[in-house]
This record gives C-alpha cells, structure tokens and sequence, in this order.
C-alpha cells in the first residue's frame, strides 16, 4: 500500500490506538524479553470528575514516552492506570446534578441512597478522561485500571478491586500502633461544604479589603505611660493612655479573643504586661476581659505592634494560643455563621472573664462549647457581623481616630474634623478551590496522623541517595517540609469516601469509647469483650440520636449518671464515625492498592516498588511525600526509585493559565488541529529539568511541519524502493552511507543517555536535529545521485541503507511520536510485528566511520557557508556563481573531488577555479582545510546592500536602547511581573544575535 500525500492524523490516530488495543499492546508485560528486568510507573490518579488538560498531557506525554521506551527496549513494563474518587469534587458534582434535575439537596438523602447516586453518575461519566488520554495516546494497561473507591461496602457490580480493603486495613494498623488519633486542631474550613479541606484546595487570592484599628481599654480604668522614640532613642511621642490599640482585617473574631500579645522587647507596653483589657464589643455590663502577654510572633515595627490572640480563626494566634495557654473560643457554626447554640452570652461571658484572671481553668472541649457571640449577633453571617461589630465599637468611640482630609469647600466631614482609621488595603483572601467562598480557620475534632513518628525514614531514604528526586532543587522543598511537618489532618465532614472504621459508645462521664474494627461485626465483637457478653447494642444513625437516647435513659433512671462495665442502661447507643478519609491519604497507598496489596499479589511481587514517579512540584507535600511516608510505614519499602517534578504548563508569556485571563488552551483541541505527535513532541521538548514550560501555539505548529517532512522523506524512499530493513546494520562502501549510518549510531547513543538522565528536551532536539538535519535536508538529498545515476550495487546499497535509516528514524522517534511513526512503520513494509514493539537498537559510536565522517561534515560546512553568505549579501536564490579557492589541503582537495556535484548542485556553485589571491569584490569563505571565495561585487549592487543594512541597523539600535534601558531600570524590574521581565531579556537576546548578524553581513560587504 502505498503512502499518500500527507498523514491525515484525524482519521489515523484512532484507527491506530485501536490496533494497538486489539493486540494487547499496552499490556503489562507484553513485549517483555526472557528473564527482563521490570520498569513500572504509576499514573498519578486524576480526579474521577477530571477532564484533560494542559496539566495532564504534559505529565501523561512524559510518562508515556517512558514506558514506550521501556517496552521497546524489552523491559515487563506496567503503566497502572486508575482515578481518584476525588471525595469534595466528586460530591460536588453530583449534588449540582441533583439540583439541575429538581432532586432534593444532599442532607435531605440518606447517606446509603446518596451514595448510590454517585456511583451511578461514576458509571455513566467517571472515565471520560481515560478516552482523552487514549487521544493522546497513553499506552496504560487499561484492563488494570484502579479506582480509590473499589471494593467499597456500596460499590456496585463492575467495580472489581480491593482499594478499600487496603485503605481501611492501613487505617487500623496506624490506629492501634497510636499513629492515628482523634483531636481539635485548626484546619482549613469550607462553609459551604462543610468540611475541612487540605491547603492544596485553597487559593489565596488578593482582593479589596480593609485594616480597622480599635481602642482595648485596660481594665478598671488603668493607664499607662505611652511613650514611643525614632532610631536614635529621641522622644517622638509620650501620651497617657488608657487603652492598648490593635488592627485587624476580620473584626467579627474579636469576640473570641483569648489575650492580646505584644513583642518582649517592645518597651512601649512593658507597663501594662499582665494586665487585663477589655474586648470593645458586647454588652458593657459584661464587657469580657482578656490578659496582655508577650510572644515573639508580634512585630513591633508593623502597625501598633500588638497583635490579638484569636486562637480558634487564625493559625498564626493557634500557636501562640498553644505556647501561651490561652483559651481558644470558637465563634462560628459549620455554615460560617455566628454561632447561636450555647448558654446566653451573659453566662458565657462571665466564665471567660473568670478563665481570664485566673479564678477557673477550661479544658479544650469546655471552652470550645461556650459560646462567646453577643445575643444580639448570633446567628448573623460572618460578614454581616462584621458590619455590626464596626458599627458598634465605632458608634462607643472606641474606633482608633486620625485627623480626617476635608472637603472641597476646606471642611471635614466628621465632628471635631476626625474619622476612624480603617486602611483600605489589598489583602491575601483564601477561597476554596471549588465552592469559590472564603475559607474559615476553624477549631474542630478532627481525625489525625501524628506524622513526627513516620516521617524519618522518609527523610533517610532521599537523603541516602535510595530515592532520587529531579530536579535537585525539588529535595530542598522535600526536607524542607518534612523536617518541619505537622499533625495530617485525614477527616473530612463528607459522605462520598472512605468512612473512617471506628465506632463509639458513651463512656464516662461526657467522654465517648471507640474502637476501631474493619466491620460493624468486628466492632460489636470488641465492645462484647469490654461490656460484657451479655451487653446490648443499639446502632443509631449519629452522636446526637446517642446523645438523646443516652439523655431518655437518664431521665427514666436518675441513679445513673454515666455507662461502664457495671452499671450501663439497657441498650448501649453505639454510633460511626460519619467522617470519610481525606483523597490524599487512599492515594497515598497507590502504588501498593493498585498491585493487590494487602493481598499476596503477583502483580505486587514483580512491580513494587515501582520505578519512576513523574507529577507536578506542587503536589510534592501532598502526594509524594506522604507516598513515602505511608508505603515506608505500612509494607518498609519505597515506592519509587526516581522522583521527576516539573512545574505548570503556561502560556507562550509565561502566564500561568486560567478561565479569567482567558488563555486557557484545551490539549483536545490542539489534537484536533495539529495531530496528537505534534503536541507530544512540543512537550517533550519544553521538557527541561526545573524549566519553565511555556507553551507556545507556533512550536506546536512547526512540530506538526516536522511530521510532515518526516513522512515526505519517506514517500521519497517508497519512490525509490529503498523501504524496509531486517533491523540488521547494512554493510555500505559509499562515504554517504557510511556517514548516515555513522550519525544514526550517533543520535541513538545522545537519545538513550537523554531518558536516562529525564532530559526529555535533549532527546527531543537530538531527534529533530537528525531527522530534519541530517537525513530529511542533508542525507535525501546525497542520496539522490546515487538512487539515480549510480551502478547497480551503489543503487542497491543506498537502497538498504535508506530503508534502515528510515526505520531507525521511526524507531527512535516512536516513543515522542507514536502516531505517524506507526502509520508509516505499518505502510512501508511488511512487518512482523507493529512498531509499538519494534526491538529498540543497541548500536552505538562504533558504527562511525571517523573518514565518512569527516568529509561528509566537511561538504556539509561548505555548502552551509556558501549559503549563509549568499542569503547576507542577498545573491538571488536561483542563480549559480563561480568560486575560487586560495588553498586547499588534501583532506578537502580528495573531499571535493568526490563530492564535486553534491556541492556545486546544493550550494548553486557553476565552477571553482583555483587563484593566487582573491580579487576585489570578493567574500571570503574559510571552511577547515581552504578558503574559498565567492566573486560578487558584480553580482550584487554592494552600495543599495550595504545601506539596507546600515538602515536597518539603525531601526534595530533603536529597539535595543529600548529593552536594555528598561532592563536597567530597577523599578521595571521590581515591579513588573516576572514572566514580563523574561520575555524582555529573550527579546533582547534575540535582537542581540540578530544585530551581530547583520554586522557581519556589513563587514562582508564592506571588504568588497
């Protein structure tokens, strides 16, 4: 069958991802050699709600072209595939359904039902990114496509696995060896989902906001001395005050104050430490009192320098809460309203105001349960109690006041011509990635896992060099975090994940027993073996229906006042924990979950610990790190050998991509338009360890250009039967062949050693420089006199060679560009198998002949000269122009000799004519070994050239003053952004290299 014109990549790359299908190809193993080592990665699960983006090809293009390599090389490979069952997105998804359909919203479901529902949307909809990727030509083991989700209590048929069984079994492990346990800390909190979120799925974005400054009068009435002095020690400032001032951007926590801190060194307040102030808002007959102490965490240079102490909304204040032993009230409900449950705030107040002198110390759970918000503000939304706090403190006088501009007419506007002091001032707001409301610090009982305890061996295993991670700047970040790491927080208020296994009955007093079991059966069974076998249980749906029913038992028995051993009611109200997992932590057991594990596995056996990790840098905390961690703690092994991060995918400027600048790019679409290979070749070549990864629609462009000249030159070998090869190197006597076959060996040696090293942008030019350079522009046309004008046995010989080279360039490109490489593979020849499992070549440097070598490069720099100066000086394409030659040694003297037609023919050279010395108007052209020169002042018009160059070299000197004086101004480089700065200095360098050319070609011009 032979090639048509071009390679119609729309109707191809499906029919070929079909055959690779059809025939097992991606299968783990297939391919593999006897006795063959493994090499085995892991897709870092996208979301089951996920669709492709930019984000997803880069990383799928770079693991693909791994594991194609690999394969080829006759590795077992395996890619596992799988999704994540993505708990907050997932959910979100769904219950946007279920409004769109007019369905009831999600509290109004049961929890069983609701669930039910998600697993049915996953059925319809959960793989749509699996097809995006086969687009893009993934080579995944698709019939080992792994979900965090499987093997789930609810999970209907179809979804085959055991993830669950691996999740919960690593749960109780951690929880009974005290790895895991039950606290209040504060986290990040979503009010419109209602529960707690990690820092990845917060964005902080800056926004319009405001700094109000208040007046805490001290306590009865106390002053002080306030006294504040410049640099030198001179006085600048000495009033008596009664207050100590504070600034704040969230006035609305002021109510759950718990102190007011100021720097130890700052002598400004050094008077009045340890003394009480009073929180300016609330009833004044019950104005709270709070204690003024020293932290270093308040700096006396910004603003007042004290800082209050809001330990249940603010993670700076929960630390210096926690040093300090100040109470942390917490002011909001799940919904970030102001909290209305609670005894009335008068009751409140005063047990705050006792806490605060020291008559009455609170545990965590007793002061989360008072309730701190005035009557008058519970139940407001947290902003609308801002609104009301500012009036309230403003409207009392307690208002920090400065001196207020007047109005056009020289008047002030405010009573005694001053105003409260509020700095209207951008601020860093941090939403949640997906409900799009702002985020809430937040107190609450959440599940943890005490990381300090498992994070060594983690940190051993980078730092003895086990695990590789690239770049190397990525180990800093790694070290950086984990020698530093906090409490995980793993809970979340969900009902789409895994729900964590512990059950609890009421204990003594207020407290709750757990126990921790795989099952409701194994749970029961261990209560049994605490209460006694004879103890009843009654299974209620959450901890208010134990609550109640614990509270109807008391009322009918008023003897009891708490459950144990000897003295319990009837029927013990036993309840789940409703909290689910946190996504991150089932996927951080991905490499053994999707293997089998807990369960003896061949599949675990031959794969783990898998090879090369590839993801995002800005999932090294989240995701990689805690992959070590889990994997090291639970089976004592790593996950991975290598560890390769890379950054965002951004535009052609740098910019980071987002719906609101509206640069967005849909990788679908640039396979629509360009064909796949393109886009996978322009992400491999961007692909520079720590680089930035811009994508620019033009690269993508001449990518698919390079395509096309690849598939001409092999329609050009087909014209010339020179299509197909045993894979064997051909013998070959021409100094042509021997060169190409020499520069083939070349490439695949600087191929090889690139992958090995993950320089995938090293590969990608090597491969582009040699398939474009060497054989499409240079080697095609050598070629041609041979295929046309020589005897039988050189004919037949570039025939071979030809026909090997060819497949060696569809070999060696497959792995980047596995579409146009098969087609072609498939078309030229008869085969025994598809390229997909093409044996990859081992040859290497002793396939260069070191005399082809030299004189084909020799040709090739003459011909390029001669060109380079002909374009300068602006000799008409077409014509052919003597040339004279000064000197020559033997090595180029043999080389012309044998190559006098490539030359003259390539570089449009009618003669060459041997001289004592060159004559005037002639341009100078030394190459190794000679000097030509090309005659040309009566060719050109050097006069009309030299001021075209000199003009444009005007325009060009312009421009450059332009970008360098910008470039040296600090303020540019201050303020403008970065992405701005670098597209400057690159516009610079190009304008730089474009005047040295032009400089040359003038002083060419000028020795005629």
């Amino acid at each position: 069958m032979a090639l048509d014109k071009t390679f119609d990549a729309n109707s191809a790359e499906t029919r070929i991802y079909e055959a690779w299908e059809k025939i097992g190809a991606f299968r783990a193993g297939a391919n593999a050699k006897d006795g063959a080592s493994t090499y085995a990665i892991m897709i870092p699960p996208p979301n089951v709600t996920g669709v492709l983006h930019m984000g997803h090809a880069f990383n799928n293009t770079l693991q693909d072209i791994l594991i194609r390599w690999k394969r080829m090389q006759g590795y077992d490979t395996l890619w596992q595939p799988g999704t994540d069952h993505a708990g907050i997105a997932t959910q979100m998804v769904v219950e946007r359904k279920l409004a769109e359909e007019g369905k009831p919203p999600r509290r109004d479901w049961d929890r069983e039902d609701f669930t039910a529902e998600i697993w049915k949307w996953k059925k319809t909809s959960g793989n749509t990114i699996f097809q995006q990727l086969k687009r893009l030509g993934a080579s995944c083991d698709w019939d080992r496509a792994a979900f965090t989700m499987s093997g789930a209590p609810n999970a209907p048929a179809g979804e085959e696995g055991n993830f669950h069984d691996a999740v919960i079994k690593v749960f109780i492990d951690m929880y009974d060896k005290g790895l895991i346990y039950r606290g209040k800390r504060l986290v990040n909190w979503d009010p419109h989902f209602e529960t707690a979120i990690s820092d990845l799925e917060v964005e902080n974005i800056e926004t319009p906001g405001h700094m109000w400054h208040f007046k805490y009068p001290l306590a009865g009435g106390e002053t002080y001395e306030y006294v504040e002095k410049d640099e030198d020690g001179n006085v600048t400032l000495r009033e008596t005050r009664d207050y100590i001032s504070i600034a704040t951007t969230r006035p609305e926590t002021m109510l759950g104050d718990g102190a007011v801190a100021v720097h130890p060194s700052d002598a400004r307040y050094a008077p009045i430490v340890g003394k009480l102030c009073e929180i300016p808002v609330g009833p004044k007959e019950h104005r709270r009192l709070i204690p003024i102490i020293t932290d270093e965490y308040p700096d006396p240079d910004f603003g007042s320098g004290a800082v209050k102490i809001t330990g249940a909304h603010d993670f700076n204040d929960y630390q210096v809460a926690k040093r300090g032993g100040i109470p942390m009230y917490r002011l909001m409900d799940t919904q970030g309203r102001m909290r209305d449950d609670g005894d009335p705030y008068e009751e409140a107040s005063e047990i705050a105001i006792e806490v605060a002198t020291g008559d009455r110390t609170l545990s965590e759970s007793e002061a989360d349960a008072i309730n701190l918000v005035p009557d008058d503000l519970r139940g407001l939304d947290r902003f609308e109690a801002r609104k009301r706090v500012v009036q309230q403190i403003t409207e009392e006088g307690l208002a920090v006041m400065v001196p207020a501009p007047p109005n056009e007419d020289g008047e002030t506007c405010f009573d005694g011509g001053m105003m409260p002091y509020v700095e209207n001032k951008p601020i860093m707001q941090p939403f949640g990635d997906r409900s799009k409301v702002v985020i809430e610090p937040m107190l609450t009982d959440q599940w943890f896992v005490d990381t300090a305890k498992i994070v060594g061996p983690a940190l051993d295993a980078v730092r003895d060099g086990t695990v590789r991670i690239l770049p190397e700047s990525g180990e800093k970040t790694y070290f950086n975090w984990l020698e530093n790491i906090e409490p995980w927080c793993i809970s979340r208020q969900l009902w789409w994940g895994h729900q964590i296994p512990v059950w609890h009955t009421p204990g003594l007093g207020d407290k709750w027993r757990s126990f921790c079991a795989a099952t409701e059966e194994e749970a029961l069974a261990q209560m049994h073996a605490t209460f006694g076998d004879d103890a009843e249980f009654l299974l209620v749906e959450d901890e208010k229906a134990a609550v109640d029913l614990l509270a109807e038992t008391i009322r009918t028995d008023p003897d009891l006042t708490g459950v144990d051993q000897r003295h319990r009611p009837q029927a013990i109200p036993v309840f789940r924990d409703p909290d689910v997992l946190d996504t991150w932590f089932s996927s951080g057991l991905w490499p053994i979950g999707t293997l089998g594990w807990p369960e003896d596995t061949e599949a675990l056996r031959k794969y783990f610990p898998t090879s090369t990790l590839i993801t995002g840098q800005d999932i090294i905390f989240f995701w990689v790190a805690r992959m070590m961690m889990m994997q090291l703690a639970v089976v004592d092994e790593i996950p991975f050998d290598t560890v390769y991060l890379h950054g965002l995918v951004r535009d052609a400027k740098g910019k980071k991509m987002s719906k609101s600048t509206g640069n967005v790019v849909d990788p679908l679409d640039i396979v629509e338009e360009y064909g796949a290979d393109a886009l996978r070749f322009t992400n491999a070549a961007m692909a520079s360890l720590g680089g930035v990864l811009k994508l620019d629609m033009q690269r993508i462009a001449g990518y698919r250009n390079f395509g096309t000249k690849l598939w001409n030159a092999a329609r050009f070998a087909e014209m010339n039967d020179a299509t197909g090869s045993d894979g064997v190197v051909p013998e070959a006597s021409a100094m042509v062949n021997k060169w190409i076959i020499g520069e083939t060996a070349r490439v695949r040696e600087v191929v090889d050693q690139a992958l090995e090293d993950f320089r995938f942008n090293d590969a990608a030019q090597a491969l582009y420089a040699f398939v474009w350079g060497k054989v499409c522009d240079w080697y095609v046309e050598f070629s041609k006199p041979l295929l046309l004008d020589g005897d039988d046995a050189t004919k037949a010989e570039t025939q071979k060679v030809m026909g090997w080279v060819i497949d060696q360039c569809l070999i060696l490109l497959h792995p980047i560009m596995p579409f146009i490489t098969e087609e072609l593979w498939g078309t030229l020849a008869e085969r025994q198998k598809m390229l997909v499992h093409a044996d990859w070549p081992t040859y290497g440097s002793g396939l260069i002949d070191p005399e082809a070598d030299r004189e084909m490069n020799w040709v090739i720099e003459v011909i390029e000269t001669t060109r380079s100066v002909r374009a300068q000086m602006h000799v008409p394409a077409g014509l052919h122009v003597p040339m004279l030659v000064t000197e020559m040694d033997n090595l180029a003297r043999d080389a012309w000799a044998r190559n006098d037609t490539l030359i003259k023919r390539l570089a449009r050279i009618d003669s060459l004519s041997a001289v004592e010395g060159f004559p005037k108007g002639c341009a100078t052209l030394p190459v190794s070994g000679a000097t030509f020169g090309l005659p040309l002042a009566e060719i050109i018009d050097v006069d009309a050239e030299k001021a075209r160059l000199e003009k444009t070299l005007g325009k060009l000197a312009k421009e450059l003053g332009g970008l360098r004086g910008r470039l040296n101004n600090p303020k540019f480089a201050q303020s403008a952004p970065d992405e701005v700065v670098e597209e400057t200095r690159a516009n610079l360098a190009a304008r730089e290299e474009e005047e040295a050319k032009l400089k040359d070609a003038l002083a060419r011009l000028s020795e005629l």
